[in-house]
């Protein structure tokens, strides 16, 4: 083991907040923890502290949350906490060239993907969504181009059928925190030795909208679960049932043919309710509809039983 470290942290959501704990366990020195603002959630729309926030607050540790690290103030708050390194885990925010310089040691990036293949914004939901049979972490020293820096490590971990973007994330945080840890415990080898990325490899994890959601039945059903898996539990993938939306929340593909229209239910029993798609069949195993919970659909039928008749089709809201 190295001599500890002065880190600052910086990161926003769960899987960012799962790495600070890691660190909080481990000997360094965290002097700082960085995070976005507060933000409105809920029915109430009260500001919500990040759960990274959530975790510094509770270990007593100093939070700054800067709205843009694009100014003066921005480098002096972080040089004033003379960190060896800054260590980055979904933060959110884009760090500036002079950000980058002022750690002793640079800046550290946990990234949840092996790169270069998915850098951006939603690496674990648009792996799934591709159909790849594996993903991991990528240890990264950061430079200003989006997700391009030399990696120091990577970690691997297989994807399985019934991977949702929500559980893949658990089982990366678990690996991710490992790796991080690794890689300060033998830093200054890792960055002598650090491993350029090729370029000409790269693919890019856009950021999801809610749009994206929206199921297209026109295509195969094994990419429509696969994007049922990957915007699970957020965005969400839905169609629509007449006038109201139908959230599907979990589904499988067969490959039987069907002679109906893309959209069209075909079967609708406790195993599921079968609707046609452009290639294929998607079987939907658990959905929900307006003002409801989420349910199974075998009990989702006991009370709706005459809107998922044969027949009925699913999609754009004036289709019937």
């Amino acid at each position: 083991m190295s001599t500890p470290l002065k880190v600052v942290f910086a990161g926003t959501p769960d899987f960012a907040a799962r790495h600070l704990q890691g660190l909080i366990d481990s000997p360094h020195q965290i002097v700082a923890v960085m995070s976005q603002p507060d933000r409105p959630a809920g029915r109430g729309k009260r500001l919500q502290p990040p759960p990274v926030k959530a975790v510094a607050l509770e270990a007593e540790l100093p939070v700054w949350q800067p709205a843009s690290l694009k100014n003066a103030d921005g480098e002096a708050t972080l040089a004033q906490y003379d960190a060896d390194i800054l260590v980055v885990v979904a933060y959110g925010l884009i760090l500036p060239t002079a950000i980058l310089k002022i750690p002793r040691l640079g800046c550290l990036n946990v990234h949840a993907s092996l790169l270069p293949r998915w850098r951006g914004a939603a690496p674990v939901q648009r792996a799934i969504e591709a159909g790849d049979t594996e993903t991991g972490v990528s240890i990264m020293a950061m430079e200003p181009g989006l997700d391009t820096g030399p990696v120091l490590l990577t970690r691997t971990l297989p994807i399985s059928s019934d991977h949702t973007s929500g559980a893949l994330l658990d089982d990366l945080a678990q690996l991710g925190v490992t790796a991080m840890i690794e890689s300060l415990e033998d830093i200054d080898t890792l960055l002598a030795n650090a491993a350029p990325q090729d370029d000409s490899e790269a693919t890019y994890a856009h950021k999801i909208s809610k749009q994206e959601g929206a199921l297209d039945w026109s295509a195969a059903a094994d990419a429509l679960v696969r994007r049922v898996r990957a915007f699970h539990p957020a965005p969400g993938c839905y169609t629509h049932l007449g006038g109201d939306r139908l959230k599907v929340l979990s589904a499988h593909a067969v490959s039987k043919p069907h002679e109906g229209r893309s959209g069209e239910i075909i079967a609708a029993d406790e195993r599921g309710i079968r609707v046609g798609c452009g290639e294929g069949q998607l079987v939907i195993t658990e959905a929900q509809l307006p003002g409801a919970k989420a349910q199974s659909v075998a009990t989702l039928l006991r009370g709706h039983q005459a809107r998922f008749q044969p027949g009925q089709r699913l999609g754009d809201a004036r289709l019937g």
